[in-house]
């Protein structure tokens, strides 16, 4: 069986150029998680609406991808919701522990240290001002996941110059 793809942006949406959105362009079959408050987001808002998608489908045969801020709601909505999906590709997770993570999130912190209730794959960069890769090594080997450092590659994003990128998909697919 094919499985689902849901794609979950982080913090501020994926923008046009962003390879999250490039995925959704070329994959018509990927589903987008919307949420309410791309800004100022509470985590509980986040965490509805990625169950509420997850449960539109067969959540055995979900595959999450999650950017940034999302890789934290995803940990966090495994945790309280407790669903057994696929897997998850984790990418450059946003420390919202962290002295000068952006203000104006609610609810995303303490980051849950719990292994996760499914595989999955964390991607991180040596030089993401988001998190280090210290803390993404961290976060990997608590949730479980296993951890993929690309090198130098900023927050793995359109403004680091990222487009559709190809490795992400092929990473995706180890999944399946």
């Amino acid at each position: 069986m094919t499985p689902t793809i849901l794609i979950v942006p982080g913090l501020g949406s994926s923008g046009p150029q962003h390879w999250q959105t490039l995925w959704g362009r070329q994959h018509p079959e990927f589903f987008r998680v919307e949420q309410h408050d791309w800004e100022t987001p509470h985590c509980s808002d986040w965490m509805t609406m990625l169950d509420k998608t997850v449960m539109q489908h067969d959540p055995a045969e979900v595959i999450v991808v999650a950017h940034s801020l999302a890789c934290i709601a995803v940990a966090i909505w495994a945790r309280e919701y407790k669903r057994s999906i696929k897997a998850a590709l984790l990418v450059a997770p946003a420390d919202t522990e962290a002295a000068g993570f952006p203000e104006g999130t609610t609810g995303f912190t303490p980051i849950p240290l719990e292994t996760l209730p499914f595989q999955s794959l964390l991607v991180a960069s040596t030089n993401d001002p988001y998190v280090t890769e210290t803390r993404a090594r961290q976060l990997a080997l608590a949730w479980g996941s296993d951890f993929i450092g690309i090198g130098e590659a900023g927050h793995i994003n359109a403004d680091a110059g990222f487009g559709a990128w190809d490795q992400g998909l092929a990473l995706l697919k180890r999944l399946y």
